[in-house]
């Protein structure tokens, strides 16, 4: 049933993605802080920053619409290949940066406008937005049929190390989060949840070592819905202490 709800939730999402494209923009992004314009998408990477430091990479598992979409796709190639996460930072770290000129270029926020160039709110309204909507979709397409199994989360995704770092500091500071956790003496060694996992997490390594977090980890369920023995849970608490070896 909860994945019933998780996967009704993330279609939607999918479903009006040409109205909220913007707001997932890093042109938009870039764009505004060279005019010292806070804009809706780089309003919404801040939002999940500050969410990741309570419920990690949640919005990628049950609300990314890009996720939605990449799961369609992995029934054209379902291969797992999650090697080389760092290229997905020789976008991010060049881009954030230019951000950061454009604010003090711009002498700093002078204004936060969610609806930067979108008008009434509505992402796509003609057909050349058409045309750079599709464009976006054949990009995630190609990188699935080519490299596999959500390919665009691992390699391309400039909104993934806003999360990462957040969770990072949960975990620097260990306070109380919404995790996965583990009964390693209920596990039959079926490996159901890491066959399950669409982000190519080895789940069935992290439930022996008794330690469920993982930074592609996007809390969506499916490794814990899918165990018959239920040795996975959702919990919001502190993180379990690895046992002294």
């Amino acid at each position: 049933m909860r994945q019933r709800v998780r996967n009704s939730i993330i279609f939607i999402v999918f479903l009006s993605f040409p109205v909220i494209l913007n707001y997932f923009s890093p042109y938009l992004s870039m764009s505004g802080a060279f005019e010292g314009i806070i804009s809706g998408s780089l309003l919404l990477f801040g939002i999940l920053f500050v969410s990741a430091l309570f419920l990690g990479r949640a919005f990628c598992g049950w609300f990314c619409p890009v996720g939605c979409f990449q799961d369609i796709c992995a029934r054209i190639n379902d291969k797992r290949r999650p090697r080389y996460h760092w290229i997905k930072y020789l976008i991010w770290i060049p881009w954030f940066s230019f951000i950061a000129i454009g604010l003090i270029r711009a002498g700093g926020i002078r204004k936060v406008h969610p609806l930067y160039m979108t008008e009434n709110g509505i992402s796509v309204t003609e057909p050349m937005q058409y045309v750079t909507y599709f464009t976006v979709l054949l990009i995630f397409l190609v990188l699935a049929a080519v490299v596999g199994r959500h390919a665009f989360c691992h390699y391309g995704c400039w909104i993934a190390p806003f999360m990462i770092f957040g969770r990072k500091i949960r975990n620097l500071f260990d306070w109380p989060s919404l995790q996965l956790k583990a009964k390693p003496d209920r596990c039959i060694d079926c490996k159901t949840c890491t066959k399950n996992c669409p982000m190519s997490i080895d789940v069935w390594q992290r439930v022996k070592i008794h330690d469920m977090e993982h930074g592609d980890c996007i809390l969506c369920g499916q490794c814990a819905d899918n165990c018959k023995q239920r040795v996975i849970r959702y919990s919001f608490g502190l993180r379990r202490a690895k046992p002294k070896s």
